[in-house]
């Protein structure tokens, strides 16, 4: 993973990261009425703020063809798009993530037959292997993946100049940066795990230098049967999260603020920032279109050399194995991998397109992230390539009960290992 995502970067005319991991809360209806059956295409997004341009352009190259879309959160999304697609009330394209992570991923989708095989479209054969192996379910290629994420603290420059503090470069400066800021009125970080599916994104931050480094093959291993998260460094990385709790890097009540409402502390100065995907970045711009932000690693270690971030292949889009709109709905993802149309979503989001020659501008906010990837200092989302869904599912249940108190990480990985052992 760590390879090919390098020589994407190289192949590529962009220097920055696509968006797909999550939209925004809000359903919003695009253009309705006029055209019907084949000229009338549905569609279920969670890339809110970035499919609006691309669906706008689609239809302007399609005249008298209309797509009605809606987006929402990802939590959201995924408990509704299974029993959507089993009830036979699906849309014809809908975002689907990559591997086998999460209720609407590839492999998850794909093994019931839910989606269309996109094996013949000519974007497939391009893809590097690295994207094939979490595109495919058993050697067919089931999602349009336009981009690349990565995970990492992204700061509001004019809030860390009120504050006069410096972003922390190594672990032994992380909690110290967030007792500072915390002492000025203004905490660290905006942390919205109301919605559960944020209680990930620091762990994975900090799992990605305190284990990998170390052990790069853990993932092989435990699919061998020969590793476990109990008494890893997975232990660890989740104690560094909890010590960052502690110490005040997080405002209060971080179980009932929601994803978007951690946006507007982080946009409007209330934090210093968030720890987030670079999805991120174009929403808190039009929160506030004053305010600049830069992306820094989430330090683990006190050795910068050894510091890495997550990054890896973004939400992707499929297409309903039962549509009756099947042409208009490859036209559609045609469109989403082209040039025109990986450009659009990398200038609304900020980002790296899957494959070479979109000409998309880069977003500066994302600097810092194009030298980790182009010096192979990346690992890939950890629930990417687990074996179920149901292990991602337990870990952000059981996140969201440590922070309530209500259990432990000793208990959370003890179930996480009793579902990864369950095989698919």
């Amino acid at each position: 993973m760590k390879r090919t995502l390098t020589s994407i970067v190289a192949a590529s005319a962009a220097v920055a990261l696509l968006a797909g991991c999550a939209g925004g809360t809000k359903a919003s209806t695009g253009s309705s009425g006029g055209g019907g059956g084949s000229q009338t295409l549905t569609l279920a997004s969670v890339d809110q703020g970035s499919i609006e341009p691309v669906v706008k352009a689609f239809e302007a190259a399609n005249p008298g063809v209309k797509v009605e879309y809606t987006t929402s959160a990802a939590d959201q999304y995924q408990q509704q798009i299974r029993t959507q697609l089993a009830s036979g009330t699906a849309p014809d394209v809908m975002s689907v993530w990559p591997g086998n992570g999460n209720p609407g991923a590839t492999y998850v989708l794909a093994k019931p037959g839910y989606l269309m095989d996109l094996s013949d479209q000519p974007w497939a054969s391009q893809y590097p292997d690295a994207l094939k192996t979490v595109t495919q379910y058993q050697g067919k290629t089931y999602n349009a993946v336009y981009g690349l994420n990565a995970i990492g603290a992204i700061y509001n420059e004019q809030a860390l100049a009120k504050s006069k503090l410096t972003p922390p470069a190594t672990w032994s400066q992380v909690l110290p940066f967030c007792q500072a800021a915390a002492k000025q009125g203004t905490p660290a970080f905006a942390l919205g795990i109301q919605d559960n599916w944020v209680t990930q994104l620091v762990l994975y931050s900090l799992v990605a230098s305190t284990l990998y480094p170390s052990d790069p093959d853990f993932d092989t291993k435990m699919a061998a049967g020969q590793a476990t998260f109990s008494g890893s460094a997975w232990e660890a990385a989740l104690d560094k999260y909890q010590q960052m709790d502690k110490a005040g890097c997080f405002q209060k009540n971080t179980l009932g603020t929601s994803y978007e409402a951690s946006q507007t502390l982080a946009a409007t100065g209330k934090t210093l920032g968030l720890v987030q995907g670079n999805w991120v970045v174009a929403l808190l711009k039009k929160k506030d279109p004053k305010a600049t932000f830069t992306f820094k690693p989430l330090p683990a270690l006190d050795d910068p050399a050894k510091i890495l971030i997550p990054a890896a292949a973004g939400a992707g889009y499929g297409i309903n194995a039962k549509t009756k709109n099947k042409d208009l709905a490859l036209k559609f993802i045609s469109f989403v991998m082209s040039p025109a149309g990986m450009k659009l979503f990398v200038e609304a989001q900020g980002g790296i397109p899957a494959l070479p020659g979109s000409g998309a501008t880069v977003d500066p906010t994302l600097k810092d992230v194009s030298t980790y990837i182009s010096d192979n200092r990346t690992v890939p989302f950890m629930d990417q390539l687990w074996p179920n869904p149901k292990v991602q599912q337990t870990m952000l249940s059981g996140l969201q009960e440590i922070f309530s108190g209500q259990s432990t990480g000793a208990k959370m990985f003890k179930a996480m290992d009793k579902d990864y052992e369950a095989g698919e």
